[in-house]
Order: structure tokens, then C-alpha cells, then sequence
């Protein structure tokens, strides 16, 4: 049996795992911050990434773009909230859009702020 060599032997993507550990804090720290547990869907966004979309227990949202999927996994894996196939369903319905959201979807159709 041969021995392993350092050129056989695959290096640990540090710089991946430094990414998923400070998303996984960021995820863990939205958590803690509105009722302590979240829950989220990971969505292939093409060459930018995944986005990690969070619904908090008290029904506050938000997201993240991670720079690969198996990124976006792995922070979600370390925050340990429970992911979803689907953005649907109870998870959805919790979802609470404030003050923030509904202006900036209305823009200036309806006399919201400006985009600019």
C-alpha cells in the first residue's frame, strides 16, 4: 500500500469553511435576535451563488447570498436551523414584511421613496 503524499493528499478549502462559519454566525445571531430559532430555503442563484433566505420564529425575514451552494449548506448546517426544499406553505405565511418592504415595493407608484 502506497503512502500518502502531500500533492495526494486534498487540502481543506480553509477560506470556504472561514465563509460558512461567518455566515453560520450571521444566520445564528438573526435567530437569536427574533425569538431564537429561524428556519430557511437555499436557492441556486447562478454564478453569484445561493441565497439563504431566513424566516425567523417571530416571523421577521431576511437573506443572504452565499458564494456557492455547498456554501449556503454548510453555514445553514452550522447555524443548525432546518432548511426547505420550498419557500411555501407555514413558512411562508409567517413571513412579516414591514414598514421597509412595502415601501420600497410600492417605490414611487403610490407615493412610497424614491429608488434612487
Amino acid at each position: 500500500m502506497a503512502e500518502s503524499t502531500p500533492e495526494q493528499t486534498p487540502k481543506p478549502d480553509t477560506r470556504a469553511e472561514r465563509r460558512a462559519a461567518r455566515l453560520g454566525r450571521q444566520i445564528g445571531a438573526f435567530a437569536r435576535a427574533h425569538g431564537g430559532s429561524a428556519e430557511a430555503n437555499i436557492a441556486y442563484i447562478g454564478e453569484r451563488g445561493a441565497r439563504i433566505v431566513l424566516v425567523a420564529q417571530d416571523g421577521t425575514w431576511g437573506d443572504l447570498v452565499a458564494p456557492t451552494f455547498a456554501i449556503a449548506q454548510a453555514a445553514a448546517a452550522r447555524a443548525g436551523v432546518t432548511v426547505h426544499e420550498n419557500l411555501d406553505g407555514e413558512v411562508a405565511a409567517r413571513m412579516r414584511s414591514g414598514r421597509y418592504e412595502w415601501t420600497r415595493m410600492a417605490g414611487i407608484q403610490i407615493g412610497g421613496p424614491a429608488n434612487t
